[in-house]
């Protein structure tokens, strides 16, 4: 079957199963969408290449399945690159795809020409330049296997114009991978079990640290029957949220920079730490040198090289998580930390603000108002995007998740920009799912060209933008260790709602407390994109917070109180 190599790319990712991509047209992957025309692809056309790799990056995260973006060479490659980190940093399974100049025109410097894998190597789980149509199609089954094997990650392949123009044989079966070297042993040693049961029996202060990799994995069920098992309460990440149920008795809730402070001061108290699938961020741990100082800590994760890369572990369970964990919860002996769970309910105390669904109203709008309401209005049930900052940890805060997959959020990186645009790859993953954004005013001007995207693709999600004419987090940083300089923090901000309905979409303002329910349900009932404009409170912080590189436990508090301000203590 004699195909062009711009052919063989729509073939072999119609095998793949993607039916949709994300992307952008230019003149060195002309080639490709000429073809793309021949197949039943959707094709969803962006408004800058960032969006493609976060729209191919929300649709991998809503599905667990490959994302794919698609972009020409130089500036467009280029601007693919902070999409491509993004994934890396939080393992999301995304393939892109870019075009470049003739390979007789590599290293001349061509109009257009930048070392895309050059760039991206330190950024990708593996990169590809093909420069010949024989190599496109084993090119792309590989690189579909690396990005969704072990642990996922972002793969890029950059093809040669001239490798798109020119014919090959096209045989499928002929291009399955042969990576002998990349299908480890990730069966822990029998030892390892012993050594770690060994050290679930003896502990009588227990906390799982619960991350992303449950929701890789899909091991909530093993989580929830070890927890329950052995009666250890769980301790969440960010990128972990909804992975076990927040209504669960034993999960804490969120750890961490801006976690619940009962969970942080558990963390600190414990003899024993199960760390499933995460990997000891620095804004989980803190200072590391006085880190959980009392206790032992066995760490269970796909990625040997996240094992004793921040914090050394007492035991290593190398392996998928929900494999470990089915192998690991027979052997398990069933116990009661009753006195353990009674500490952790003292260390609440009446701090539990964010269980009391009526949060008072004093007659100012504050984000935690506006997440709180967006919950009790979905009943949990939406898959929420968010962008990075204040607002994303009120989201965290305030928004219950209870299912794996319904909270989208750059952690890793921290990438502004990234929430509309993933938003947008996660409706397309789920057009049946209700789809919020939560986004602050300055990250959403960073993307919100793909306003466009969701006029011209009508796509029906909610954007609520938390408007506090700051760039929050970095202002609330200038509040708590700059003296308050405001420097280049304050913003001025076009009408959104004018924005929104310029692009053809419905626009909503909201200054009082009173209007956010109503304008959450008018939100809900339209079919169509909807920006709604939350202005609320300015100078409002986030809360605990532990300043970087301080003590876990040594965390800032609100200083007034709660019901003054509608938010955490």
């Amino acid at each position: 079957m004699k195909r062009t190599g711009a052919q063989i790319i729509w073939e072999s990712l119609l095998r793949q199963g993607v039916s949709t991509v994300f992307g952008y047209p230019g003149g060195a992957i002309l080639p490709a969408y000429d073809a793309m025309t021949q197949y039943p692809m959707r094709h969803i056309l962006v408004r800058h290449e960032q969006g493609a790799t976060h729209m191919a990056d929300g649709f991998a995260r809503a599905t667990g399945q490959v994302g794919v973006a698609i972009a020409t060479s130089g500036p467009g490659a280029t601007n693919m690159v902070t999409g491509i980190a993004t994934a890396m940093l939080d393992s999301s399974p995304i393939v892109c795809i870019t075009g470049q100049v003739g390979s007789k025109l590599i290293g001349s410097d061509a109009f257009q020409e930048t070392d895309i894998t050059g760039v991206t190597l330190p950024i990708t789980k593996h990169n590809y330049l093909v420069t010949r149509a024989d190599d496109v199609a084993p090119t792309i089954r590989e690189a579909f296997h690396v990005a969704a094997s072990g642990r996922p990650g972002p793969v890029l392949i950059d093809i040669t114009k001239d490798a798109q123009q020119s014919s090959a044989e096209f045989d499928w079966d002929a291009a399955e991978p042969k990576l002998r070297g990349y299908r480890p042993d990730r069966r822990p040693a029998p030892v390892d079990y012993q050594k770690a049961i060994a050290l679930i029996k003896n502990a009588r202060r227990p906390v799982i640290l619960a991350g992303r990799g449950i929701i890789q994995s899909e091991a909530g069920q093993q989580v929830v029957a070890f927890a329950e098992r052995t009666q250890t309460p769980i301790a969440m990440t960010l990128l972990g949220l909804g992975g076990v149920a927040a209504s669960h008795e034993l999960n804490l809730g969120m750890m961490g920079m801006h976690g619940e402070a009962w969970v942080n001061t558990a963390i600190q108290e414990a003899d024993l730490l199960l760390a499933f699938g995460m990997r000891f961020d620095d804004r989980v741990t803190g200072n590391l040198k006085t880190y959980a100082p009392h206790a032992k800590k066995i760490h269970i994760d796909i990625d040997p090289a996240e094992i004793n890369k921040n914090v050394p572990v007492d035991v290593a369970l190398v392996g998928d998580l929900r494999e470990v964990l089915v192998e690991l919860l027979p052997h398990v002996p069933v116990a009661e930390h009753v006195e353990w769970l009674a500490r952790i309910n003292e260390l609440k105390g009446d701090s539990a603000v964010r269980d009391i669904q009526n949060l008072p109203d004093n007659g100012h709008l504050y984000a935690a108002h506006v997440i709180n309401d967006i919950w009790r209005e979905t009943d949990g049930n939406a898959i929420v995007v968010t962008d990075v900052g204040q607002h994303q940890m009120w989201e965290a805060q305030y928004y219950k998740h209870n299912t794996p997959r319904s909270l989208i959020t750059s952690g890793g990186l921290g990438t502004m920009g990234f929430a509309l645009p993933a938003a947008i790859g996660a409706k397309i993953a789920k057009p049946d799912a209700e789809v919020w954004v939560v986004v602050g005013d300055g990250g959403f001007q960073m993307t919100m060209c793909e306003l466009a995207t969701v006029m011209q693709e009508n796509i029906d999600i909610n954007v609520a933008i938390i408007n506090n004419g700051f760039l929050g987090m970095v202002r609330q940083w200038q509040e708590f260790f700059y003296e308050k300089r405001y420097a280049a923090t304050p913003l001025v901000n076009p009408n959104f709602t004018k924005l929104a309905e310029a692009f053809g979409l419905t626009g909503i303002t909201v200054t009082k407390r009173g209007e956010v329910v109503p304008a959450v349900r008018a939100a809900r009932n339209h079919k169509g994109g909807v920006v709604i404009d939350f202005q609320v409170e300015q100078e409002d912080s986030v809360y605990p917070m532990v300043p970087a590189g301080a003590d876990l436990h040594a965390m800032i508090r609100r200083p007034s109180p709660i019901v003054e301000t509608a938010a955490d203590a």
